[in-house]
C-alpha cells in the first residue's frame, strides 16, 4: 500500500533470519530493514521473529516521532 502517509515515514520493510555478526555467537540472528525513501537502515539483532519484528516497529516509530516533533531534544 502506497499513500501519501507512507512515503514520509520510516516504516520496517523486512525482517529476516541472518547470521551473526562477525566476532558474535548465537543463532538466532535476524536482519531487519527500516526505509523512508531512498534512505535505508540495516541491523541485525538476536531474539524470535516476533521479538525483532516489535522491535524494528518500534525503532521506527520513534524515529517517526522525533522527525514530527523536530529531531532530538
Amino acid at each position: 500500500m502506497h499513500d501519501d502517509v507512507k512515503e514520509y515515514k520510516f516504516r520496517v520493510t523486512e525482517v529476516e533470519k541472518t547470521t551473526a555478526p562477525d566476532g558474535m555467537q548465537g543463532d538466532n540472528w535476524y536482519r531487519y530493514v527500516i526505509t523512508k525513501g531512498k534512505q535505508v537502515i540495516d541491523c541485525k539483532k538476536t531474539g524470535s521473529l516476533k521479538v525483532v519484528t516489535e522491535h524494528a516497529e518500534s525503532v521506527a516509530d520513534l524515529i517517526n516521532s522525533r522527525h514530527l516533533r523536530g529531531g532530538r531534544k
